[in-house]
């Protein structure tokens, strides 16, 4: 399911939330509201996590992690990497990288399995990345932008990305990351996606200004409505592929 959610009347819900299949970053110091939608969806299943990172409530866009990982930028206080460590699942990994390009949620966009970086990320987060969160790495631009993180939100079904990636270049990220993606929208036509939305393989979160159509979307490229088991899914993915590239 998709659901619409605010923090502190701000539908920047990526900013203030990190999504993955093992746990969920919320920020601290938002409204109960905000934590119970979460909570209720997610808490069965997940652990969901009060941080802030170098005191800040920007955790999504600090942060990037899979279900296997999280990297936390080199600003992230001792205090809050216990905390962090503690909460997190004992199979998650959690590095603090060294990293000139900071807000890694921004830099970095990845499911369980790859990761599209920033064309300038340094080579030692890349290897860090590649360690920790288990995933294959490539440099990528969407739609001309190297905000990669920002400008798209992928899960193991699928992905959104910025409205002005065109044909060619969709097709070929679809090749890399082997996924079915669809240029589109949240918050009433923001490109922002990454700042807009989290999702993982069972739920997304989009801002309370993302219209019925983009939600359909959202429901739809990313698999939600569907009780399919992963085989099923990976039989989707590989038709949807085949019919692309035909």
């Amino acid at each position: 399911m998709a659901f619409r959610v605010q923090f502190e009347s701000n539908d920047e819900v990526g900013v203030f939330a990190k999504l993955t299949n093992s746990y969920c970053l919320v920020a601290i110091g938002g409204s109960q509201n905000f934590y119970s939608i979460f909570e209720a969806e997610l808490s069965d299943s997940i652990p969901v996590i009060h941080a802030s990172i170098g005191g800040c409530r920007i955790v999504g866009r600090l942060t990037v992690g899979n279900r296997h990982g999280l990297l936390v930028p080199n600003t992230t206080t001792d205090q809050e990497l216990q905390h962090l460590r503690n909460s997190l699942p004992d199979s998650v990994k959690i590095e603090r990288v060294e990293e000139r390009l900071s807000a890694l949620g921004n830099v970095i966009a990845c499911n369980d399995y790859v990761a599209l970086v920033h064309p300038d990320l340094d080579k030692d987060t890349q290897e860090i990345l590649i360690d920790t969160l288990n995933v294959e790495v490539f440099k990528q631009t969407i739609a001309d932008q190297v905000l990669v993180g920002s400008y798209c939100a992928l899960s193991n079904q699928g992905g959104l990305v910025h409205p002005k990636a065109n044909i060619e270049h969709m097709n070929e990220l679809s090749t890399l990351l082997q996924l079915p993606l669809v240029a589109g929208t949240v918050n009433r036509g923001s490109d922002v996606i990454g700042g807009g939305m989290v999702v993982n393989d069972w739920s997304a979160f989009c801002g309370f200004d993302t219209t019925a159509t983009e939600l359909s979307l959202i429901e739809n490229i990313f698999k939600l409505n569907e009780s399919a088991g992963p085989s099923v899914i990976q039989q989707n993915m590989r038709q949807t592929l085949i019919e692309k590239l035909a």
